[in-house]
């Protein structure tokens, strides 16, 4: 059966897309936590990071940085924070948070809806970093 993230990577369930190539795909969380707030996954459906296989952890991770990379050169922000929980979706993935202060971090906290045009603004300017490297 596939997860929730299979679905947004089959187009079956739209999203706001950052980036994507043959083996992962990076999209904006619904819940920002805080502008930028974006998620990135590899394709291939797997319940826990630590069960990716070496090669496919090492190129998940770089995939991840320059990702990271462009949302800290599109968001004003201090850092760029990781997560990886993974019990919301049994589908790894790693939460990539442009932060100001360690409370921005705070998954308890009520995430903010953007409207879809602000969503779509900072995915492309998000992109747009992402080609110029």
């Amino acid at each position: 059966m596939d997860t929730l993230f299979t679905k947004i990577i089959k187009g079956e369930i739209p999203c706001y897309k950052v980036a994507e190539n043959d083996r992962f795909f990076a999209f904006l969380d619904i819940n920002q936590f805080a502008k930028g707030h974006t998620l990135v996954i590899p394709k291939q459906e797997g319940d826990y990071i630590f069960d990716l296989d070496e090669e496919t952890y090492i190129a998940y991770l770089l995939y991840a940085r320059n990702i990271a990379i462009a949302i800290e050169k599109a968001i004003p922000c201090k850092r760029i924070a990781t997560a990886v929980i993974g019990l919301e979706v049994p589908h790894t993935h790693i939460h990539l948070v442009p932060i100001q202060t360690e409370n921005d971090m705070n998954f308890g906290q009520n995430n903010k809806q953007e409207s879809a045009e602000e969503m779509d603004r900072i995915a492309s300017a998000i992109r747009k970093e992402l080609s110029c490297d």
